[in-house]
């Protein structure tokens, strides 16, 4: 199981990608469940901590309520211990306010603000497109 989001900060109303080396493209930050885990928001908002360093990371555009904004099946490129595959990409969408406090977790891995159209001219995959045009089309971004 994954689960993955693309943070927002809406003041500014940008979006933060992550260069995913293996995909060779800028992406949502997220990944797949450690073992135990089995709440997809929950191992979004994990990752998103992991991948970013951010601390206060909440659901957008309701802070209380984790809103489903998109499921994506996306192909996986073959690495070092497994063979090209595909996997569902259970997608959210996080708030920060303190989008200066991002740190990337490697050199390799690293993290960008772009406004709304620079992410959408940047993104390889039409379904992060799609993403990204369901959280602009909220009315809160």
């Amino acid at each position: 199981m994954t689960g993955s989001a693309v943070v927002v900060h809406p003041p500014t109303r940008r979006v933060l990608l992550r260069w995913h080396e293996r995909m060779q493209g800028w992406l949502q930050v997220g990944g797949h469940a450690d073992p135990g885990e089995t709440d997809p928001f929950l191992i979004a908002l994990r990752e998103a901590h992991e991948e970013t360093g951010l601390d206060d990371l909440t659901p957008w555009p309701d802070p209380l309520l984790p809103r489903l904004v998109q499921v994506a099946v996306v192909p996986v490129p073959a690495g070092k211990r497994e063979p090209a595959h595909e996997h569902a990409d259970i997608r959210y969408a996080l708030s920060t306010g303190t989008p200066e406090s991002v740190r990337p977790e490697s050199a390799k891995a690293q993290l960008a603000w772009m406004s709304l159209s620079e992410a959408l001219s940047r993104v390889g995959h039409d379904n992060l497109r799609v993403c990204l045009e369901r959280i602009a089309s909220t009315g809160e971004f």
